[in-house]
């Protein structure tokens, strides 16, 4: 099974500005940035995203469903 292991704001941002940990405004669900899972997973079952130095592990189950956990 292959992991594949990304600093969540380098994959999703690109920025040269700092990521802030907390958002200055709530985002609404219609505003949210929509990544396709098959561009996250690159063709694997599980990926380990960090996030303020810890780490969590996204995995796709045998029935298709996403669970994170710490």
């Amino acid at each position: 099974m292959r992991i594949i292991l990304f600093n969540i704001a380098i994959m999703l941002n690109r920025c040269t500005r700092p990521v802030s940990p907390k958002p200055v405004r709530e985002q609404s669900v219609a505003e949210a940035r929509v990544l396709p899972a098959h561009a996250l997973f690159q063709g694997a079952r599980m990926l380990v995203i960090e996030y303020e130095s810890e780490r969590y592990v996204l995995r796709i189950t045998r029935h298709g469903k996403l669970i994170l956990t710490k």
